[in-house]
C-alpha cells in the first residue's frame, strides 16, 4: 500500500512539474516545432456559438410567435405585471402619486414621510422580536435620512419589496414541483448550477434585449439572480420534514394539496425563511449591477461615484446599502422566528388590540401627509440638517496617496513581478491539449470517470468557443486571488477558533466584508493602486475572503474534544496539536471554504473588468456595452464551466479528505 501510494505521489508531482515547465517554455517549444496551434487554439477550429446565439435571440425577439402571440407580447405582459406593483411601491416610498403626464403632471399624494417609514420599521421590529430590534432597525433607517441617502434608499427598498416576494414565491413553487417530481429535480439542478455560476452581467445582455432599458429589466435580472437559493432550500426543507408528520397527515385524510400546504410547508417554515433571507441578501447585492440597466437608487449612486472616482460619495452610498441590508436582514430573520412561533400561540384580545401597531403607523402616515403641507420637515428630512462623511473618506485616501504612494507602488510591483506575472506566464504557456488532459486525469483521480468526462467536455467547449486564452487569464486572476485569500483566511479562521477575543474582532471584520457591495471594494483600491491586474486581485481577495475564514474556524471548532485530549495526553504541544490533529481533521471544511472562495472570486471577476482586466469578465462587460447577446452568453457560460469544474474537483477532494479521516462521505 505504501509503495503504491508513493508511486502515485511521485507520478502526481512529476505531472505537476511537467505542467510548470511546459508553462514556462511551452511557447518556445511550440515555435521550435512549428506547432503554434498547441498554444493558440486555431481559429479555423472555432465553432461560431456567438453568432448562432445572437441570431437565435434576434429571431426570438423579432419573429417567434405561437398562435398569433409573439414572444415580444409575452415579455411586454411580464413587464407590465411586474411594473404595476413596483410603480405603486415606488410611488408610496419615493416619488409620490402623480396624476397626468409630462408638464401637466400633478402630485396627488406625496410619498410616505421619513417619520412614517421609520415608525413602520420600528413597529415591525417590535412585532417580530423586541424593542432592541426595533431600536436597531429604527436607527438604521434614521441613518439613511440623516446622511442624505433617504431618497435613493427608498428607490432601492422599493426594488427589494417587489423582487423578494416574486423571487421567494417563484422559488417556493419550483422547489415544491421538484420535490414532487424527482426526475424534474434532476433536470432542474444543472439549470440552477448554471444560474448561480453564470455571471449576472451575462444575464443582463439578453434581458436588456428582451425587456429594454429600465427598472423592470433590472427587476427581472435581480429575480433570476436571487431565486436559485430559494429553490434549493425549499427542496431540502421539504425533504427534512419528519416522515411521521407526513404519515400522520395522510392518515388524517388530507388531499395532496392539503398535505403540502397544511403539513409540509408549515413544518418547514423556519428553513424556508432562511431561503427568503438569502433572496433578500442576493437582491441587495444585485442593486449596483442592476443600476447598469436602468435601476436607480443607491446602486446607481455607487456606480456613478465609481465612474467619477469620487471615493467619498461612493463610500457613503455603499455604507447606506450596508445599513439597509443590516436592517432588512435582521427583520427577515426575526420575522422567520416569529412565524415559527405564531402557530403555537393563540391570538388574544380584540381587533384593535391585535393591530394596534398597524393603526398607529397608518395614523402617523396620514398625520404627516396632512401636517407636511404646513411643516415640510415632517414630510421630507431637512436638507440643511443632513450630515456627510464624503469629505472625510476622500481626505483619507488623498493623505494615503500623498504620503505612502511609494510604499503602495513598491507592494504592487513586488507582487506583480514575483507572484502574478509568473502565474500568468505559466498558465498562458501551457498547451491547451495538455491542460485538458490534466483536467481529465485530475477528474478521474478525484471522482472517477464521470467527473473526468465532465472536466474534459467543459474544458473542450471553452477551447472550441475561441476563448481559451481569456479563460486562462480568468483562471490566473481567480487562482492568484484564491491562493492569497486562503493564505490570509485560513490562519485568521484558526486564530478566530482558538482565541475568543480575536474571534470577536475577526467576526466583525468578516461581517463587514460580507455586507459591503462588491462595487464598493473597487473604489478605494483603484484610488490607491490605479487600474490593472493587481487592483483586481486585491478587490477579489477582499470580496472572497469571508468563506475561507468562516469554514476554517468552523472546522477547527468542530474537531472532537476527545481527540484533542488524546493528543494532549500523548505529550503534543499546542503547535503540534494544531499541525497534527486540528488542521488534518478540519481539512474537509477548509476545502469547502476554498470552494466557496473560488465561486465568489469568479463572480467578482466580471466586476473587476471595470478596472482593466483582460479576461472573460471583460468579454462579458464589452458584450453588455454593445448589447451583443451571443458574445455575452458564451463568455458567461465559459466562466460558469470554470466554476463547475472547480466546484466538482474541490468537492470531490473534500469527500476524499472526509473518508481518509473517517468522517463519513
Amino acid at each position: 500500500m505504501t509503495a503504491s501510494f508513493s508511486r502515485r505521489t511521485y507520478i502526481a508531482w512529476a505531472l505537476v512539474l511537467a505542467t510548470i515547465l511546459l508553462g514556462q517554455f511551452g511557447r518556445d517549444l511550440a515555435d521550435a516545432l512549428g506547432m503554434r496551434w498547441l498554444i493558440k487554439f486555431p481559429s479555423a477550429w472555432v465553432i461560431p456559438f456567438k453568432t448562432s446565439i445572437s441570431l437565435a435571440m434576434k429571431w426570438l425577439v423579432e419573429e417567434a410567435a405561437i398562435g398569433g402571440v409573439s414572444f415580444t407580447d409575452v415579455t411586454r405582459a411580464v413587464a407590465w405585471l411586474i411594473e404595476q406593483p413596483y410603480q405603486f411601491v415606488l410611488s408610496l416610498l419615493a416619488e409620490g402619486f402623480v396624476a397626468g403626464a409630462g408638464k401637466e403632471a400633478q402630485t396627488v399624494l406625496p410619498a410616505a414621510s421619513w417619520i412614517a417609514v421609520i415608525a413602520a420599521v420600528v413597529a415591525l421590529g417590535h412585532y417580530c422580536r423586541d424593542w432592541a430590534l426595533a431600536a436597531l432597525v429604527g436607527a438604521c433607517f434614521a441613518y439613511l435620512a440623516v446622511f442624505g441617502q433617504w431618497s435613493s434608499a427608498m428607490v432601492t427598498l422599493a426594488s427589494v419589496l417587489i423582487a423578494v416576494p416574486i423571487g421567494a414565491g417563484g422559488g417556493l413553487l419550483f422547489g415544491i414541483w421538484a420535490y414532487r417530481h424527482p426526475r424534474g429535480e434532476r433536470m432542474l439542478m444543472p439549470v440552477l448550477d448554471l444560474m448561480q455560476t453564470i455571471p449576472i452581467f451575462a444575464y443582463l445582455v439578453p434581458i436588456l434585449f428582451m425587456f429594454g432599458f429600465g427598472p423592470v429589466s433590472a427587476l427581472v435580472a435581480t429575480i433570476i439572480y436571487a431565486t436559485p437559493p430559494m429553490v434549493r432550500i425549499t427542496i431540502l426543507a421539504l425533504k427534512s420534514v419528519d416522515p411521521e408528520l407526513v404519515d400522520f397527515g395522510r392518515m388524517a385524510g388530507t388531499t395532496r394539496r392539503q398535505l403540502m400546504w397544511r403539513v409540509l410547508v408549515p413544518s418547514a417554515s423556519h428553513s424556508l425563511m432562511v431561503g427568503v433571507n438569502q433572496v433578500i441578501m442576493l437582491t441587495l447585492n444585485m442593486v449596483i449591477i442592476a443600476s447598469m440597466i436602468g435601476a436607480g437608487g443607491l446602486g446607481f449612486d455607487v456606480l456613478a461615484a465609481l465612474r467619477r472616482l469620487d471615493i467619498g460619495a461612493g463610500f457613503e452610498a455603499g455604507i447606506a446599502i450596508v445599513v439597509l441590508a443590516i436592517a432588512v436582514d435582521r427583520l427577515s430573520q426575526a420575522f422567520a422566528e416569529r412565524m415559527g412561533q405564531v402557530h403555537s400561540h393563540a391570538k388574544r384580545g380584540g381587533w384593535l388590540e391585535r393591530h394596534k401597531r398597524t393603526v398607529l403607523v397608518v395614523a402617523l402616515l396620514v398625520a404627516t401627509w396632512i401636517l407636511g403641507r404646513f411643516l415640510p420637515a415632517l414630510q421630507e428630512y431637512p436638507e440643511g440638517a443632513t450630515l456627510t462623511t464624503g469629505a472625510f473618506w476622500s481626505d483619507v485616501v488623498k493623505y494615503l496617496n500623498v504620503n505612502y504612494f511609494d510604499v503602495f507602488e513598491a507592494v504592487k510591483v513586488f507582487f506583480l513581478n514575483n507572484f502574478l506575472v509568473p502565474i500568468k506566464k505559466t498558465l498562458l504557456g501551457i498547451p491547451w491539449p495538455w491542460a485538458i488532459a490534466m483536467l481529465v486525469l485530475l477528474g478521474a483521480r478525484a471522482g472517477g470517470w464521470r467527473l473526468a468526462l465532465l472536466c474534459g467536455v467543459l474544458s473542450g467547449l471553452i477551447a472550441v468557443s475561441g476563448l481559451w486564452a481569456k479563460a486562462m487569464v480568468t483562471v490566473y486572476l481567480c487562482g492568484a486571488s484564491v491562493i492569497l485569500a486562503t493564505l490570509i483566511g485560513v490562519p485568521l479562521g484558526v486564530l478566530a477558533a482558538l482565541n475568543w477575543r480575536a474571534g470577536t474582532v475577526i467576526g466583525v471584520f468578516i461581517d463587514t466584508l460580507q455586507t459591503l457591495p462588491s462595487f464598493v471594494y473597487l473604489i478605494p483600491v483603484v484610488m490607491l493602486f490605479r487600474v490593472g491586474d493587481f487592483t483586481a486581485v486585491v478587490a477579489i481577495v477582499l470580496y472572497a475572503l469571508a468563506p475561507a475564514v468562516r469554514y476554517a474556524a468552523h472546522g477547527i471548532r468542530n474537531v472532537s474534544a476527545d481527540l484533542i485530549e488524546a493528543g494532549t495526553v500523548s505529550g503534543c504541544t499546542p503547535r503540534q496539536l494544531l499541525r497534527l490533529v486540528r488542521l488534518p481533521l478540519a481539512l474537509p471544511e477548509i476545502m469547502l471554504g476554498i470552494n466557496q472562495t473560488i465561486m465568489l472570486a469568479l463572480s467578482m471577476l466580471v466586476i473587476t473588468a471595470l478596472v482593466g482586466t483582460r479576461d472573460l469578465g471583460q468579454e462579458v462587460y464589452i458584450a453588455l456595452t454593445k448589447a451583443d447577446t451571443g458574445r455575452g452568453l458564451v463568455a458567461g457560460l465559459a466562466i460558469a464551466f470554470i466554476a463547475i469544474i472547480a466546484d466538482r474537483l474541490v468537492n470531490a477532494g473534500a469527500r476524499g479528505a472526509r473518508l481518509r479521516y473517517g468522517l463519513g462521505a
